[in-house]
């Protein structure tokens, strides 16, 4: 399988995560492609021209991050990621897509203040990201405390986007208000998947 990633994309660090604990991730070709340059041939593979896109044995491309991490979860025969049905499932589905949102918002945030011509940012949008970075770290602030030893794949996802905002906007300083969620991702820093996944650069 071919793998086309950006070694910080927030994403990226989810399917690898995933890879690394179903121990698939020997069967992964890492492809680096950087999305934003104009030539890239990221395209044939997405057309959206996002990372992760993933190129299967078979030829078939995936993407992106939800739908690359299930795929790969239904690969192995050990413990599964995804839970199969109920209210486990549905939890976990959940959970997963509060930490992509806070992942969304912190990359349109980004690509505001850093990308754009400061004359032309729209500081209503800026905040309104800022707004549901706060709200969703609140709420995984309430939550993690019953999460017991589970990294599911909504744990995953509340990794990436942790590390994300750590790497990209440490300014934020998350941790000085939610200290169960802090004291959460400490506990996991020396987790094999999660060590070797934090972004760099």
């Amino acid at each position: 399988m071919k793998l086309r990633y950006s070694p910080t994309s927030p994403y990226v660090r989810k399917v690898s995560i995933v890879a690394l604990e179903t121990g698939l991730d020997g069967h992964l070709e890492n492809v680096a492609t950087n999305a934003w340059a104009p030539d890239t041939d990221l395209p044939k593979d997405n057309p959206l021209s996002k990372v992760p896109a993933l190129v299967t044995d078979g030829g078939e491309v995936l993407f992106d991050s939800p739908v690359i991490c299930e795929y790969l979860d239904s690969l192995h025969d050990g413990h599964k990621l995804f839970p199969a049905s109920g209210g486990a499932r549905w939890t976990q589905l959940r959970l997963a897509a509060l930490a992509d949102g806070i992942l969304d918002a912190a990359l349109l945030r980004r690509v505001e203040t850093m990308m754009r011509p400061e004359d032309k940012r729209w500081p209503d949008w800026i905040a309104r990201q800022e707004c549901a970075i706060a709200r969703g770290l609140d709420e995984l602030e309430e939550e993690c405390a019953g999460w017991g030893s589970d990294f599911l794949i909504g744990q995953i996802g509340v990794v990436a986007a942790l590390g994300y905002l750590d790497f990209r906007d440490p300014g934020l300083n998350w941790r000085q208000t939610r200290p169960r969620l802090a004291a959460w991702l400490a506990a996991l820093a020396s987790r094999p998947s999660v060590a070797a996944t934090v972004p760099k650069g």
